[in-house]
């Protein structure tokens, strides 16, 4: 039994990681196209309003991914059934206000200069509309593990607006307002994609149940502020930078924070693998299990990630003269590459801690923690750029929040299971040269 189980672990290992590089890849592809198309001051304005869509998102992604996966992944049919179901009902329910929103938003865009917040009022409640059926499509996807077509879902969604993009710089109509509408169509055409599929789960709508939405709902409520919090901690360095240093600055620090994609390569796939796992040992009250396996995900990762910071550090002017061209040579965007790659050292303790509270039924903790890390952040942002004069205040005071939250973090897993944080290190060196061996002993062919 166990080594079936093993086995079908490292598969969706494998299809998560590799979809998850795919993606990156044409995430980074779609970001070079974009800074060189555009000047830097646009680029900004562009950064600026993905930053403030993701933000405003995050009342609907926040309030539903996790508290889906979680009732949903490996539950029954009837249950999950019920889940996807009544998962509609409540992102309809939110979709609509934020597209009710946008109404009074419009009559507001007279008094604002911004271009990037003008896009956004503009545009933001159609944009929630067209990528409802696909931000669904990938809840359902995550919690039964099909990575397979998860990665078509976001292949189809990104490879469209690169072509979009291309096919506007090619006819000389590249501009912010038609960069808009081309993120706008290859939404829609994605979320067409996913309901034609099934893969959105759309006629479970009738099957939902008043308990399921209240699980929901109690459970969202507190998993929304965590996420909410966390997305304005992300998002209040776009603001600092944009309002006290301008967009031409923002853009230079949006490319140096675009290459952190990397990073986000593998800690994405295992969190989207290790949740379920997570919360298939906590419903079988598995403390150990729990707290053993967060241990391993996060020492591997770490341990992983110290030659690709090295190797980073090193390349970083490459880097950041292949993504964002000749205007962007002697800026501060690869320094600002070199401090987040630094500090991302600690960003599996922080991711998965905080998906470990998440699965103990502990979100309250999470949003609390986030909030520090917010008020933290802002303030150390601003005494930086009043210290600095640059972007470099921000991005050097960017590992204090999250050292903030590594440190919470631990105190309240302790309080579920008592645990040496240095032997976090231990476990993923541990694991890491025996996930190296049987490798090897995979690929090394044999001697009989």
């Amino acid at each position: 039994m166990w080594p079936k189980v093993i086995s079908a672990i490292k598969n969706k290992h494998f299809l998560s990681l590799a979809g998850n590089g795919i993606m990156i890849v044409l995430s980074m592809i779609t970001t070079a196209i974009i800074f060189r198309a555009l000047p830097i001051a646009k680029a900004g304005e562009w950064g600026f309003f993905q930053a403030t869509f993701l933000l405003i998102d995050t009342f609907r992604s926040g309030f539903i991914t996790t508290a889906f996966i979680k009732f949903y992944a490996g539950s029954d049919e009837k249950r999950t059934v019920e889940v996807a179901g009544s998962t509609w009902f409540v992102g309809l329910i939110i979709t609509g206000i934020l597209a009710i929103l946008n109404i009074p938003a419009l009559f507001a865009m007279h008094y604002v200069a911004d271009e990037g917040l003008l896009l956004f009022l503009k545009w933001f409640g159609l944009a929630y509309i067209f990528t409802l059926p696909m931000f669904m499509a990938t809840c359902v996807l995550q919690g039964e593990q099909r990575f397979d077509q998860l990665l078509y879902v976001r292949f189809v969604n990104r490879g469209l607006f690169i072509v979009f993009i291309i096919v506007l710089i090619v006819i000389h109509k590249m501009s912010l307002e038609t960069l808009l509408y081309s993120y706008l169509v290859s939404n829609l055409i994605t979320s067409i994609y996913t309901m034609a599929m099934g893969w959105s789960r759309i006629s479970t709508l009738t099957k939902r149940t008043k308990s399921s939405i209240k699980e929901i709902y109690d459970f969202g409520k507190y998993s929304v502020g965590t996420t909410l919090s966390s997305n304005m901690f992300r998002t209040s360095d776009t603001y600092i930078i944009n309002f006290m240093l301008g967009p031409a600055a923002l853009a230079i620090y949006n490319l140096g924070q675009s290459l952190m994609q990397l990073v986000e390569v593998p800690l994405v796939s295992f969190a989207a693998t290790g949740m379920p796992l997570l919360s298939s040992f906590y419903n079988q009250n598995k403390r150990a299990e729990v707290i053993q396996t967060m241990k391993k995900y996060i020492g591997m990762l770490t341990i992983i990630l110290i030659p690709a910071c090295i190797i980073a550090c090193l390349l970083a002017d490459f880097a950041i003269g292949l993504i964002g061209g000749g205007k962007y040579a002697h800026t501060e965007a690869a320094n600002v590459f070199r401090f987040f790659m630094t500090f991302a050292l600690l960003y599996p303790a922080d991711r998965f801690s905080a998906l470990t509270l998440d699965v103990i039924h502990r979100p309250q903790v999470n949003f609390y923690k986030v909030l520090v890390m917010l008020a933290a952040n802002i303030i150390f942002d601003y005494l930086g750029i009043k210290v600095f004069g640059n972007i470099y205040g921000v991005a050097v005071t960017t590992a204090i929040p999250v050292l903030i939250a590594v440190f919470i973090s631990y105190f309240e897993l302790n309080k579920y299971l008592k645990y040496s944080f240095w032997s976090i290190y231990a476990t993923g060196y541990t694991e890491l040269k025996l996930l190296i061996k049987q490798g090897m002993a995979i690929i090394r062919p044999s001697t009989n």
